[in-house]
């Protein structure tokens, strides 16, 4: 009889009256509460139940509201009970009617035995931790709370506003220091009986029954005052979600249950018929010596936790839209946008095709329509060429587009003809990477054989778009992986650029580049720019080309790829 349970009961009385049976069958004395919310008619149906067990005792009821101080005075009474009715009882363990045993009780009970003088409860001040959710941590301590927060939630509110307004603010008793933690705890008798029996058990009770949530303070503040030795961990294992809500366990999470080796898991879904058929496990030597393994656990919920709040990048769904400011990825997966260089190389699209294997589109934002790769009219998951219907959100149509090819890597051309309300979108995405050829518009309205002075509006224009296109690309919230370089530029050295943007596109490192696409004749360029200057409108986005960079492009001798600028 050297473990001793306390058990709150509120609700599924059936498997309350279960678990009651694990632990007295397993030589436990319990104590159990019930809530004076539940009717007497079923407290006393639940009574009667365990009439049967000799070694299971109900405490004085009292009202049990969440947050409030009903919790603790259950607990004192239900402890006080326990350590009068079972003298031989060492360690008292606090538990619920949904915490379930889930290795036998006898290793646990060994557990303890081995560890006569060490508190199980988890036991931190607000300063160390940032547990807290809802915006209240230290201020739980300093106001008065004497309104439910689920039940009264405007007055709690506007009691909180009323306190800060005035700048109210509660003494804490001398001799103690405010600590939190999990209100599931395995106290050693003695510690629970100096904390029940402390002199000053008034004052700190009068001081915690105005306080937030106190089952979350109470015995974490005072066993710092009388234990002997405290772990600062519970041997329960409760999960809670980024809201502070408690997790649910279900059939499913068996396997997840048994890898975690706990002692005592809640809370169980009161319908988990698997669970309560499996668990507690049976006695196996071997295992019975393991220490509780929680982090497989924590792993799995923190992974559930980013899915919940982060989603998988690209998927939209009813249940879970994206927020912009908390996910960093749009798209599903890395993909290319390439703005220029299909200005500067006619065939560049069908030789990227050839180089990379990847799936390349052309403009997916012409004005005309969406320029899916082989021209098809309707791409994976039913998207249509349709300019009005890819404009009616933009975003979506390139997540999808992504999200339903994602088995392959997609580059599309961009430019300053095309629409241009994608442009923040493609700048934010951390699986875009983004390369321009600035000034690359003015060798299609070179090659027209139109005059400098026709064109002249149409290059101001199209600059203009351009130029603001890149201030969205170099703005403080770009972050995605750009490379921004004149005509001019690109020019003097387009191998290399094109083995980088290869090697990155096919995800690794090629051979050197033996074709090139074919750029067409630029005689002349540099007059025609000189003319537009003549004209009034300076192409200042081109760079400065001069005839001398015009010759052939020729395949050269690999050399260190450009690096990619990342924001």
């Amino acid at each position: 009889m050297s473990l001793g349970i306390i058990m709150l009961v509120h609700t599924a009385f059936d498997r309350a009256e279960q678990m009651v049976r694990h632990w007295a069958e397993a030589g436990c004395p319990v104590v159990v509460h019930v809530d004076s919310n539940v009717s007497d008619a079923t407290y006393n149906q639940f009574s009667k139940a365990v009439a049967d067990l000799s070694d299971v005792r109900f405490s004085v009821r009292h009202r049990c509201e969440w947050g409030t101080w009903g919790l603790v005075a259950a607990s004192q009474e239900a402890a006080t009970l326990l350590l009068e009715e079972f003298p031989n009882v060492q360690h008292v363990y606090l538990a619920s009617g949904a915490c379930m045993p889930l290795r036998p009780i006898a290793e646990l009970k060994h557990y303890l035995d081995a560890r006569p003088d060490t508190d199980f409860i988890e036991s931190a001040t607000t300063a160390d931790v940032p547990w807290t959710v809802g915006g209240l941590d230290r201020e739980r301590f300093t106001l008065r709370f004497p309104f439910a927060w689920k039940k009264q939630r405007r007055l709690f509110d506007a009691f909180v506003k009323f306190q800060q307004k005035i700048g109210y603010s509660r003494s804490i008793p001398e001799g103690i220091v405010p600590h939190m933690g999990s209100q599931w705890w395995c106290l050693t008798r003695q510690t629970l009986d100096a904390i029940l029996c402390d002199p000053k058990r008034d004052i700190y009770d009068a001081y915690f029954r105005r306080i937030w949530i106190p089952d979350e303070s109470y015995y974490q503040t005072l066993t710092r005052l009388h234990a002997r030795k405290v772990e600062s961990r519970s041997l329960t294992l409760a999960k809670f979600d980024y809201q502070g809500k408690p997790h649910i366990f279900f059939d499913d999470h068996a396997e997840l249950l048994q890898r975690s080796k706990s002692f005592v898991a809640r809370k169980i879904w009161r319908d988990a018929d698997l669970l309560y058929r499996m668990f507690p496990l049976s006695e196996d030597p071997q295992l019975s010596a393991e220490e509780p393994n929680s982090g497989a656990v924590d792993r799995v919920f923190s992974q559930a936790v980013e899915r919940r709040t982060l989603g998988r990048p690209g998927l939209y769904m009813q249940s879970r839209y994206p927020s912009i400011d908390r996910q960093n990825s749009i798209a599903a997966a890395p993909y290319a946008v390439l703005q220029g260089f299909d200005d500067v190389f006619p065939a560049f699209q069908g030789w990227l095709g050839k180089q990379t294997g990847a799936q390349v589109h052309g403009h997916l934002f012409a004005k005309d329509r969406a320029h899916f790769a082989d021209e098809r009219e309707v791409y994976r998951g039913g998207l249509s060429d349709n300019a009005r219907l890819r404009d009616y959100n933009g975003k979506m149509f390139l997540t999808n587009l992504i999200w339903n090819g994602r088995d392959q890597h997609h580059c599309f051309q961009f430019g300053p003809a095309d629409t241009q309300d994608i442009g923040w979108t493609l700048a934010k995405d951390t699986n875009a990477s983004i390369w321009v050829v600035s000034g690359a518009w003015s060798i299609p309205l070179f090659a027209s054989g139109r005059s400098a002075s026709d064109v002249r509006r149409e290059a101001a224009r199209l600059q203009r778009i351009e130029d603001k296109f890149l201030e969205v690309l170099r703005g403080p919230d770009a972050r995605a992986r750009i490379k921004i370089m004149t005509l001019a530029q690109f020019i003097e050295s387009p191998m290399n650029v094109l083995q980088t943007i290869i090697d990155e596109i096919a995800g690794h490192r090629g051979t050197a580049l033996k074709e090139v696409p074919k750029m067409p004749d630029l005689t002349g360029l540099p007059d025609f720019l000189q003319d537009l200057k003549n004209q009034g409108m300076h192409p200042f986005l081109t760079g400065d080309i001069m005839a001398s960079d015009l010759q052939p492009t020729k395949p050269i001798p690999r050399r260190k790829p450009y690096v990619i600028s990342g924001k």
